[in-house]
């Protein structure tokens, strides 16, 4: 959870840096470029996810080796994937900022950060699968460590080359780029260290490691994570849309609530990265009796969690909210919104634990599945609610998260009959 609220720093710093130079269109242009850069590279998550399911079940029923040669796979897929990025540049960067709904003032300045943070793609690749790799050996010391660091480094740069050397929205995106880069540098040091680093290179001198029939398991498993999260970063970047629709006022304010919102899932993630690892491996163990008792100790633990952080909403969000808006109409727009940051807490921890919990199991098929049934709910929900004002977004959005749980409690059973056909 620590490590998860250190990530999610990077987000909420830059949207309170760019909130010193009290412009609407210019901090609105920052959420459209957080928004596109997560529908590129949140995107990839699968990378991590899959990584941290596969490492933990590997700990269970093959040891090191094992674990080096999931990494490898990674890694290499990874470096794949941003090469098609890099590649494709020319033609998606303009397309993503276009269905984004950026116009005027807001596509120049969002132009400008994308521009820059873009070449970032192969670094923020293989740290998904770096970080994907620790977190599946239950090194999060390491990663908490590492996280912090990054975000930290990510700050300074940006107070540094926005404030001190007024270098605007494209300060942001510098900063952004190098602590990218920086994280690389010292996870591939952590990673290649002792042991590690020799169960590393005993895995890259066998030839099997990265033969098609190694690889095919690891992308069918990740197919299924990377259409999932695809249909998700959809679904959010329908909020950035809908909000541009609405001006820069509402846009700069939505960007604000949406990064409360990101903060709290990734605060709440940490009971999802919980349940990817410790579920994974009593998967990985054939142990359906220590899958269950985890399922219910990770969700009791998560709705306390949950409660604390809307708790925390309820009496903080007027001031926290003020505190980030460039102006004080962007203020007013955020607050007017702000019960929705107390109910989201509840509507989002169940689906979080219930993600780690299916891809702690490779049951991605199943995961892909409720975030479809998810997202037409969502979808019919905002087709009613919309037309009657910001609310109704906020609204839809919550429902989402709700039905997204509701769906994966619903498969929950069927697949414990099927993953531990002999009772555990």
């Amino acid at each position: 959870m620590v490590t998860n609220v250190a990530t999610a720093l990077i987000g909420l710093g830059d949207m309170w840096i760019v909130g010193r130079l009290d412009d609407a269109a210019t901090q609105g242009a920052v959420d459209v470029g957080a928004r596109l850069f997560a529908m590129l590279f949140t995107v990839m998550n699968f990378l991590k996810m899959g990584t941290t399911g596969l490492v933990a079940q590997a700990g269970t029923r093959s040891g090191t080796a094992e674990q080096a040669a999931i990494l490898l796979r990674g890694a290499t897929i990874g470096l794949a994937i941003a090469a098609a990025l890099l590649l494709a540049k020319p033609l998606l960067m303009p397309a993503l900022l276009d269905a984004l709904g950026a116009r005027g003032e807001v596509l120049g300045a969002a132009r400008t950060y994308a521009d820059i943070r873009y070449w970032s793609a192969p670094g923020v690749m293989l740290n998904l699968a770096l970080v994907g790799y620790l977190v599946g050996q239950r090194r999060m010391a390491a990663v908490l460590a590492i996280e912090v660091f990054y975000n930290l480094l990510n700050v300074a740069l940006g107070l540094w080359f926005v404030l001190g050397l007024d270098m605007g929205i494209a300060g942001v995106g510098w900063s952004s780029f190098i602590a990218e880069y920086a994280k690389l540098a010292v996870l591939a040091a952590f990673v290649t260290r002792g042991s590690h680093g020799a169960a590393l290179l005993a895995a890259a001198r066998e030839k099997a490691v990265l033969r098609w029939a190694s690889l095919h398991p690891f992308l069918t498993l990740n197919r299924d994570l990377f259409l999932r999260t695809v249909v998700l970063m959809i679904a959010l970047a329908a909020l950035t849309r809908l909000s541009a629709e609405r001006g820069p006022v509402v846009l700069a304010a939505n960007g604000i609530l949406y990064q409360m919102f990101v903060f709290t899932a990734l605060l709440l993630d940490g009971f999802e990265n919980a349940a990817q690892v410790l579920n994974g491996e009593r998967r990985g163990a054939d142990d359906r009796a220590g899958f269950g008792a985890y399922i219910r100790a990770i969700l009791i633990r998560g709705m306390g969690a949950a409660a604390l952080v809307a708790l925390g909403f309820a009496l903080l969000a007027d001031p926290i909210l003020s505190s980030f808006a460039a102006t004080p109409a962007v203020a007013r727009a955020a607050q007017e919104q702000a019960i929705w940051l107390v109910l989201i807490p509840f509507a989002g921890v169940a689906g979080f634990v219930f993600d780690g919990v299916f891809v702690g199991a490779s049951w991605t098929r199943a995961l892909l599945l409720s975030m479809l049934g998810a997202s037409a709910v969502y979808a019919l929900t905002l087709w009613f609610a919309w037309p009657h004002g910001n609310w109704g977004l906020w609204l839809a959005f919550t429902l989402f998260l709700v039905a997204r749980a509701a769906f994966q409690a619903a498969m929950l059973p069927f697949l414990l009959r099927r993953g531990f056909p002999a009772g555990g």
